[in-house]
């Protein structure tokens, strides 16, 4: 048997322009015939309950109390977030769906160049073609793929404060760091963990403008409807019951693995609590080290899985802000030297996203007893669990990293 590359007619990654045209061409459209003929699209569901709402709340109607036809869901965000999507009511049906695509496609240019792009640009290679090829990858994540075809805003949030974390500390443009996170938690009440990363990484000035810019643009929502603003913040935010059953296996968060061992019963809010302070524990003290290593990837990176282990609800759509640490694993296992650290940190690299690309939890989703249940029913928990306690964090920079075939 011969080795790959040893003959003429093996694979050979392509070295013109042309050929890599033709290689990214092909790769694209297998992922979108994939992507729009395999039964995985959720149909706009999310973005129908955006939509339905806002035009519903215009018309004079309560936001909170708006119902998706023939379902029990409704608007679940703070109120700024439905005087952010407003805009909506300007538009038809099929014009919400096309804008959503090409926020979400840009959201993923920019997500892709921040968290892909140093890997790229460590390994020298031509950035163009690797970003598209791993864009291939990144489509086919379910959290990723999910997000699009539920018409969700966790990739533009992703955006946000990933470019608002790209800002530096210092200097003219460091004023402006903090309105990305502050402006992402007024919308969503996640990324506000992030303002906790700036204070945890002395980025004090960064945070209090985070800080600022969420009260204010919550301040304003209130101004804009008091009675809306009242009825979130002292009803529909305690209500549970609004978001779906927390034992439901699209919630991949530490209170969904307590709720799913359980049920039928309620989790115990004590365990959740304790587990939740654990897993902040870890965090401060991997985020320290990081920050103190000049790793401000994994930083980064650490926070995001954090905000999805502690989140009460983390549907699987949810969980591209594990996005950054696979990023970070990748980075870290291509500038490994030669040996088996190198190897398993490759093996890792390879096998999370193919894992989270596989919506294999789902085989669990009318029975997650028993302890088949258990452990494949949670499998995106032990992987952000994974990542949360053993995520590379590298002191420096590789300058000099062992060659890889060019891809």
């Amino acid at each position: 048997m011969t080795q790959l590359g040893t003959t003429e007619t093996a694979w050979r990654w392509p070295t013109t322009t042309r050929g890599r045209l033709v290689l990214v061409v092909s790769l694209a459209s297998t992922v979108l015939l994939f992507l729009t003929t395999v039964p995985l699209h959720r149909g706009w569901f999310d973005l129908g309950v955006y939509y339905g709402a806002v035009n519903h709340w215009a018309g004079g109607g309560a936001l909170y109390e708006y119902q998706v036809p023939g379902s029990q869901y409704g608007f679940t965000y703070p109120p700024f977030a439905a005087v952010a999507m407003l805009p909506m009511v300007l538009i038809h049906w099929n014009s919400a769906i096309a804008l959503t695509l090409m926020l979400n496609a840009t959201a993923a240019v920019v997500i892709l160049r921040l968290t892909a792009g140093p890997v790229v640009r460590n390994r020298g290679w031509t950035p163009w073609y690797a970003l598209a090829l791993i864009g291939c990858a990144f489509a086919l994540l379910e959290p990723v793929r999910d997000t699009v075809s539920f018409g969700q805003v966790n990739l533009l949030l992703l955006a946000l404060v990933l470019v608002d974390l790209a800002l530096p500390a210092d200097g003219r443009a460091s004023r402006y760091a903090g309105i990305g996170i502050g402006l992402a938690a007024a919308i969503k009440l996640t990324p506000a963990v992030f303002i906790g990363h700036l204070l945890l990484t002395g980025r004090h000035r960064a945070a209090a403008t985070a800080t600022a810019v969420a009260l204010s643009a919550t301040g304003l929502a209130a101004w804009i409807a008091p009675d809306t603003s009242r009825v979130y913040w002292t009803q529909a935010l305690w209500d549970t019951d609004r978001v779906g059953s927390l034992a439901y296996v699209s919630n991949q968060s530490w209170q969904g693995l307590l709720a799913r061992l359980v049920e039928p019963y309620e989790p115990s809010r004590g365990i959740w609590a304790a587990g939740v302070l654990v897993l902040l524990t870890v965090w401060f003290v991997r985020v320290r080290r990081a920050a103190g290593a000049g790793d401000h990837a994994a930083a980064v990176a650490l926070t995001g899985i954090l905000a999805c282990l502690i989140s009460p609800v983390t549907w699987v759509h949810h969980l591209v802000w594990l996005v950054p640490a696979l990023a970070v694993l990748a980075g870290a296992a291509l500038g490994a030297p030669a040996g088996p650290d190198r190897r398993r940190l490759l093996t890792w690299a390879v096998a999370l996203p193919v894992v989270l690309s596989s919506s294999v939890v789902w085989l669990w989703s009318k029975d997650s007893s028993g302890i088949d249940g258990f452990l494949g029913g949670n499998t995106y928990v032990w992987i952000a669990l994974g990542l949360l306690i053993a995520l590379p964090v590298r002191s420096a920079p590789t300058s000099h990293v062992p060659p890889l075939p060019r891809p």
